[in-house]
């Protein structure tokens, strides 16, 4: 079954041939590797969704450029799939390395298994990276939203787990490598900002009355984080700003 690698990449070319050694030293072969340069810096959603749109494969991997895969990854994501068929979706663990040095996961970054909607609202738990989904599954929910420039996985995987269980391979197969200056999260402050973005279009979906109390509650749980760092850094504006959208929303 053809595996369709995309790679989004922007001003990246060391990261990008150390990304592309690692697929093409899988030991499953039958893949194609579609290379998005985002030359224009339109993001990492528009450069997923580009890739997405010349895909052959019955699958879609993604693979950020500055990441590694383990050369059994497909192969032990393939396999899982063909033996649990219910599953459309695959994610693995994966391991952390900032600065060249190796990082433990925390508590809140475990992992789940199947219907993980709940796990996935505080935070993102699925790497991109670590994600094996059919293409009929992606094209369905719409593929990444292009609004967000930053936490337009947390979006999709929001709206996958909603309605989709999702398989969890209990092997780090993946290695994401941060610390440099050109890192997303470290160029966009306040991330809950997308987040709150994301929880709210989900609130207009059909929720029943559990998904609309934990989104709520969620949402409230970010923006007085959001709240909390505006008043610090005395960014007053955004604060009343996102204040009054708070009252509007949870009201």
């Amino acid at each position: 079954m053809l595996v369709s690698v995309i790679i989004p990449t922007h001003n990246r070319p060391k990261f990008t041939r150390e990304a592309i050694a690692s697929v093409k030293a899988q030991t499953y072969r039958d893949f194609e590797l579609i290379i998005i340069d985002d030359v224009m810096g339109r993001g990492a959603a528009w450069a997923r969704n580009r890739g997405a749109e010349k895909a052959n494969g019955k699958y879609l991997a993604f693979l950020d450029s500055d990441d590694l895969w383990d050369k059994k990854k497909l192969k032990r994501q393939i396999e899982y799939l063909k033996k649990n068929r219910r599953f459309k979706a695959c994610y693995t663990d994966e391991k952390w390395i900032r600065n060249g040095k190796h990082l433990n996961q925390m508590k809140k970054h475990r992992k789940f298994h199947g219907w993980i909607f709940d796990e996935c609202l505080p935070l993102c738990i699925i790497s991109a990276s670590s994600i094996l989904m059919t293409k009929e599954l992606f094209n369905s929910l719409g593929g990444f939203d292009e609004s967000l420039p930053v936490c337009e996985d947390y979006d999709l995987w929001l709206r996958l787990s909603l309605i989709h269980p999702i398989a969890f391979l209990d092997e780090k197969l993946i290695t994401k490598r941060g610390g440099h200056p050109d890192q997303l999260s470290k160029k966009y402050w306040g991330m809950d900002r997308f987040r709150i973005k994301a929880l709210g279009k989900l609130s207009a979906e059909k929720l029943n009355n559990d998904q609309r109390r934990l989104v709520l509650g969620e949402l409230q749980k970010k923006y007085q984080i959001l709240l909390s760092g505006f008043w610090k850094r005395k960014r007053y504006l955004q604060w009343l700003l996102y204040k009054y959208r708070s009252i509007i929303f949870l009201k």
